[in-house]
């Protein structure tokens, strides 16, 4: 099991867009930006989140609020592939947005999501520990399900991620995280432009990205998916 962490923080923006946006975008994006090259060939790729909160809904209740400092967990996996799923931890301060990442094996997960926490001590991994001590002590538990289709693209300077999410849905039913054929309800119609960097953005980035009438907004993926 590989753990990665980003002790440097991240800036992260993100804009509601239109059809008409995401349609110029697309077709500009690939001329500056390299794809993803985890991508399916259409350059796109399903993403399923599960989020943990406790009884008390801390880490929803803080989004909304615009605490400065806060921290979600989640399980992650992509186009339905149960063969790498990601336990992950988002965390947010001063602005700045960090994530630590492990890989959980599919039958660690399978024991999780059945409430087999021990599972979690096996490896000794700091991450999978402090979710373990969390799930006890703040008793977190699974919560939603978020499902998305994702076009993404990357550029070296600066080290900016540039992503296109939409067909946002949400699911309930937390035990059916790995189940291909989940049941999730659409959320969001309207498609989400987020841009991620580490110090600056160059300023070909920029002119790529540069539309008119823009919509700034703080929206959440999870929080959204909790007013299902």
């Amino acid at each position: 099991m590989s753990i990665s962490r980003n002790m440097n923080g991240r800036h992260e923006i993100k804009h509601f867009i239109s059809y008409s946006d995401f349609i110029q975008l697309r077709s500009r994006l690939p001329y500056v930006l390299k794809p993803d090259m985890n991508a399916n060939d259409d350059n796109t790729y399903r993403v399923r989140s599960l989020y943990f909160d406790n009884y008390n809904d801390k880490a929803l209740r803080e989004k909304k609020d615009g605490v400065d400092e806060r921290e979600k967990f989640r399980l992650r996996l992509y186009n339905d592939d149960p063969s790498l799923i990601k336990l992950e931890k988002k965390s947010k301060k001063n602005g700045l947005c960090y994530k630590q990442s492990a890989v959980i094996s599919m039958e660690h997960c399978k024991k999780l999501l059945n409430g087999e926490y021990e599972v979690l001590k096996q490896d000794g991994h700091p991450l999978m520990l402090e979710l373990y001590t969390k799930l006890n002590s703040q008793l977190l538990r699974p919560k939603s399900i978020v499902d998305y289709k994702r076009e993404a693209y990357v550029y070296p300077a600066g080290n900016v991620r540039v992503t296109l999410d939409y067909d946002i849905r949400a699911g309930t039913d937390t035990g059916a995280f790995l189940d291909q054929e989940i049941i999730t309800v659409p959320i969001q119609d309207k498609i989400i432009l987020e841009v991620k960097y580490d110090r600056f953005i160059p300023e070909i980035v920029r002119g790529v990205i540069a539309l008119s009438n823009r919509q700034q907004t703080s929206f959440s993926k999870y929080a959204a998916a909790r007013f299902v």
